[in-house]
């Protein structure tokens, strides 16, 4: 059973924070070999975006590599960061661009691979 002492270790916490602001700092920056390096390379990795659902590593690179690079920029809010344990964490945020009303949405689970932190899952969405 998972007790409060587990929840939020500092320096786990610090750590899955660091690969969250890596991970959004490649993505408004369209670096690719960055946002590849932060999934776990495997084909049960998943990605539900906002007008895709991409199964599996191979899935998701060919997004990136054919996803446009101009617009990325944004603006994050209500971050939340929660790690359990030594090795797992939830990462959920709002987004908005600038010139659109629209509120997007991001959540991640991240997992302590011997590489370091992955995503091993993530969902993308927008606001109706």
């Amino acid at each position: 059973m998972m007790t409060g002492e587990e929840i939020n270790r500092p320096q786990v916490l610090a750590e899955v924070t660091a690969a969250f602001y890596r991970y959004e700092e490649a993505l408004v920056s369209n670096d690719i070999a960055v946002l590849d390096e932060l999934f776990w390379h495997d084909d049960r990795t998943v990605r539900l975006g906002a007008g895709e659902n991409l199964y599996g590593i191979d899935e998701i690179r060919a997004f990136r590599a054919a996803r446009p690079a101009a617009g990325l920029q944004r603006e994050l809010r209500h971050t939340t960061i929660t790690t359990f344990g030594e090795d797992y964490a939830v990462c959920s945020t709002e987004f908005t661009r600038e010139g659109s009303e629209r509120i997007g949405r991001q959540q991640q689970t991240w997992v302590r691979f011997p590489s370091g932190w992955r995503i091993v899952a993530a969902q993308v969405s927008l606001m109706i």
